[in-house]
């Protein structure tokens, strides 16, 4: 897509006048970086960070029963929650494959609040719209709100300046006002730090996020881009959707069998996914950490001496542990092992990796 083609957020105005380098993601225009990559990253693990992640999806389900039919589609159990929480969770094709991941919102029995991936938003509403009955609705609210992170461990100061509420225990959302302007508020993210996700209405964006950077910029944070969210998550072995997820990659392949509520009656890809749990998956999703020096990237070779044993899925240079890691799916007959010593193909060269456990670093949500 060309530039002139891309969505553009809400506040993609105030991102130019930043000075942000951006690029293009999930058909968006998205703000890369303001002062650079390592310094907001930095700034994240030490201080807070602001992210504009507007580009992310926006759904609602409301009807009689709108939490039971989520529950029977998404594989999550939201059983489990009540509202004013919510949920990670994954929405599958009948063959296990991952359409999506996304977080549900439980707004209350009759309405489920989505936010999935930017890119997958029509496919997981228009599964739903085929599969809804019984005056069950849903609505694409991808352009009826912007999504603000704020991330890190001074991230309570800055919402407490806002008189925005901080204390939420993890994966729990109120909804509150700022100046006359309604704004959600989750406890979440996607760093491994401390954070939030606000949610203002469209419209009311460039006021709320000036008024976030403000107090960002007074705990001594900065404006954080796509290439730190990037860095972030990786450290914490997150998977993204199109790299640790997709259509042939299921979730217990990425490792997060922990999404799926083994136990409820129905979701889309129960039969097969209990087929490859029985069976046992056929690769899994581990990390490398750089031995040599060298940067690991997506779509190379993971190899122990000249067997190939995987692929990674993604690859960065860690501004923590200041090496390459990647995270790559290794095949589970191999048999590797955090502390295995492997190799990745990068262009032609042969380098050194050791098989890990994410995360790579500490995790510090609570």
């Amino acid at each position: 897509m060309t530039d002139t083609e891309l969505l553009r957020g809400p506040i993609d105005a105030v991102h130019t006048e930043l000075g942000a380098t951006f690029a293009p993601f999930g058909g968006w225009r998205m703000p890369v970086s303001y002062a650079g990559t390592v310094r907001e990253h930095a700034a994240v693990r030490e201080t807070v960070g602001l992210f504009d992640v507007s580009h992310l999806g926006k759904a609602t389900v409301r009807g009689p029963g709108a939490a039971e039919f989520v529950n029977g589609a998404f594989t999550n159990d939201l059983d489990r929650i009540r509202p004013g929480r919510a949920q990670y969770t994954l929405c599958c094709t009948e063959e296990g494959g991952v359409v999506d991941d996304l977080i549900a919102y439980f707004v209350g029995p009759d309405e489920i609040f989505l936010v999935p991936n930017a890119a997958n938003t029509t496919e997981v509403v228009s599964r739903l719209r085929t599969a809804s009955s019984g005056g069950v609705t849903v609505t694409d609210d991808h352009r009826a709100y912007a999504v603000f992170a704020v991330q890190g461990p001074r991230s309570p100061a800055v919402l407490e300046s806002l008189g925005l509420p901080a204390d939420l225990g993890y994966m729990a959302f109120a909804d509150a006002e700022w100046r006359g302007r309604a704004v959600r508020v989750c406890r979440t993210g996607y760093t491994g730090e401390h954070g939030y996700e606000l949610l203002p209405r469209w419209d009311d964006a460039e006021p709320v996020f000036r008024a976030l950077l403000d107090a960002v910029r007074a705990a001594g944070g900065q404006p954080a881009g796509l290439g730190a969210r990037d860095t972030l998550r990786t450290e914490m072995g997150y998977p993204l959707h199109g790299h640790e997820f997709g259509p042939d990659i299921s979730p217990l392949q990425a490792r997060c069998g922990w999404a799926v509520g083994w136990a409820k009656p129905r979701f889309w890809g129960k039969a097969a996914l209990e087929r490859e749990k029985a069976a046992g998956p056929a690769r899994t999703l581990l990390g490398l950490r750089a031995v040599d020096r060298g940067v690991l990237r997506r779509g190379q070779r993971v190899l122990r001496g000249d067997e190939v044993v995987g692929e990674t899925t993604s690859g960065t240079f860690s501004p923590t542990l200041e090496r390459g890691i990647a995270l790559a799916l290794l095949d589970t007959a191999a048999g590797l092992e955090p502390g295995a010593e492997v190799t990745a193909d990068v262009r032609g060269r042969r380098l050194r990796c050791a098989v890990v456990r994410p995360p790579f670093v500490d995790a510090r949500p609570a």
